[in-house]
């Protein structure tokens, strides 16, 4: 039997539906739960939740601006140690733009870098400073921690690899996502006028055909 087989059947041998599984938290060990509270509030994160029970329980639920999953910490959640939570991923369009934004807001974000070595995202050795240089998705990073030392690496996703994403549910989160994504179907809507010799009337499924397809992993549209 395969593992496809195995993950579809249950110990009886009767098939069952795919089960969803969406990642909507992760819990972050702090040490202090104001100073978290304030960090991750001053990055622009919405404050969902902050309810305790006594001075045994409190928990403190935040989420980053377009993110499907959110962050929480407080008193009791956890018991791994405060600042053991490295290499949470936070996926940006523009890293030079996210970059600019975190020091606008006072964190201590590293320049924005790419691996020399693989893995050098999470460690310092290996890294080179500067993007990508074909600027290729998944290719530029940059890194900061919490009051506490919990990491996280900032990462530039342009267009995803194929699979990744379902076409028939594409999505861009924020409103610079939308813009980024709408550039760049401008600048290869043009090469493609330029290919046809014409003004393109039907730029609009035009636009809409490229981005989707970019955010799917896709072959492009010329």
């Amino acid at each position: 039997m395969s593992s496809t087989d195995a993950d579809s059947e249950t110990s009886t041998g009767v098939p069952v539906p795919g089960l969803d599984m969406g990642l909507e938290v992760v819990v972050l060990p702090v040490s202090d739960v104001e100073r978290a509270k304030e960090f991750y509030a001053s990055l622009g994160w919405r404050l969902d939740a902050d309810v305790a029970a006594g001075d045994d329980f409190r928990l403190v639920q935040l989420t980053p601006p377009g993110s499907g999953c959110s962050v929480q910490f407080g008193i009791n959640l956890t018991s791994a140690a405060p600042g053991s939570a490295q290499g949470s991923y936070l996926i940006v369009s523009d890293i030079e733009a996210a970059r600019k934004g975190l020091l606008a807001r006072g964190v201590g974000v590293s320049e924005v870098f790419h691996e020399g070595t693989r893995g050098a995202r999470s460690h310092e050795d290996g890294r080179v400073n500067g993007p990508s240089p074909d600027r290729s998705s998944y290719g530029s990073f940059a890194s900061f921690s919490d009051p506490d030392g919990n990491g996280w690496v900032v990462q530039e996703v342009t267009a995803r690899l194929p699979g990744r994403i379902d076409p028939t549910n594409t999505s861009l989160t924020t409103a610079g996502d939308l813009a980024n994504a709408l550039r760049r179907a401008s600048a290869a809507h043009g090469e493609h006028e330029k290919r046809i010799g014409r003004a393109d009337p039907n730029w609009p499924d035009w636009y809409a055909d490229y981005m989707v397809r970019e955010q799917a992993g896709q072959e492009l549209p010329t």
